[in-house]
């Protein structure tokens, strides 16, 4: 189903989440009221997707600024004149994506990033998709007493998790940060108000999400072991297939995502920022 707003054209992906964006040129520098536009869109949908967009790296850049504070990954460097944007990369000889796990990004940090936007430069002749998850949905579809059980628990995040720190591995050897911590942790709200929107989200998530607080891992293992298989329901999800020049911008406060692992002997390249976002709450 199509519908405008301001001269956008947007088509939703699925029920829960993800819409694509059409009408627009974000290579050009856009108004206000556009960006305006853009960002009540990317609101409503979680994870908003553009195609054919000409973003070389400091346009990309300069678009991310209009929509908020760019920051820095905490464990790679970026490209050597825009360490900001970060090469996310799988050769034909890897056999580990980075990052393919379900997961909300860096939510082991205590201000986790408000959003991320990725662009693809280089993409296999066949797979490489990227899965979204919908926090939103999977919240409002947990039962009554389930909500009233969440209330109030708070988990602890850890960048050290086995499966997420093995995605890392191949792009570590050779382009590590200096400054990286061996491990980061922060402890979020099960549950997270959106400070935007107002609207309710489970914020766990399989590759960092490590046990609640107060409790152990072994403790924390049935009950985190449910709520991930919960929000990664089929129904709470959209897929994305990649073209040169697509864009995604997801919203790290109430969505997930999964880049799937499929194409063994080609090349994928795409280049990441990361937004700036708030305590979740």
């Amino acid at each position: 189903m199509l519908q405008t707003s301001d001269g956008l054209i947007v088509r939703r992906l699925a029920g829960a989440v993800g819409a694509e964006v059409f009408g627009v040129d974000l290579s050009r520098d856009l108004d206000d009221a556009t960006i305006a536009a853009l960002r009540a869109i990317w609101l409503e949908h979680g994870v908003i997707f553009f195609r054919e967009q000409d973003l070389p790296p400091g346009r990309f850049l300069a678009l991310a600024r209009r929509f908020g504070q760019v920051i820095e990954y905490p464990f790679l460097r970026g490209l050597d004149d825009y360490p900001e944007i970060i090469p996310v990369v799988k050769l034909e000889h890897e056999r580990t994506n980075f990052g393919g796990v379900w997961h909300s990004d860096t939510a082991y940090l205590d201000v986790p990033p408000m959003a991320t936007m990725l662009i693809a430069r280089e993409i296999p002749p066949q797979g490489g998709d990227t899965l979204f998850a919908g926090g939103y949905a999977a919240y409002a579809a947990l039962s009554d007493g389930m909500k009233r059980m969440l209330e109030g628990l708070r988990a602890v995040n850890s960048s050290a998790r086995a499966d997420v720190s093995k995605t890392r591995e191949d792009r570590l050897r050779e382009n590590a940060r200096s400054d990286a911590r061996k491990e980061y942790a922060a402890s979020h709200p099960v549950v997270r108000t959106h400070p935007e929107t107002g609207r309710r989200a489970l914020y766990v998530n399989r590759a960092h999400t490590q046990n609640f607080e107060g409790m152990t891992e072994e403790e924390s293992a049935p009950l985190l072991s449910y709520l991930f298989m919960h929000q990664e329901r089929p129904e709470f999800t959209c897929r994305f297939r990649w073209a040169p020049g697509s864009l995604a911008f997801w919203d790290n406060r109430c969505a997930l995502h999964n880049p799937i692992n499929d194409y063994h002997g080609y090349r994928r390249v795409m280049h990441r920022i990361t937004l700036a976002g708030d305590p979740p709450r």
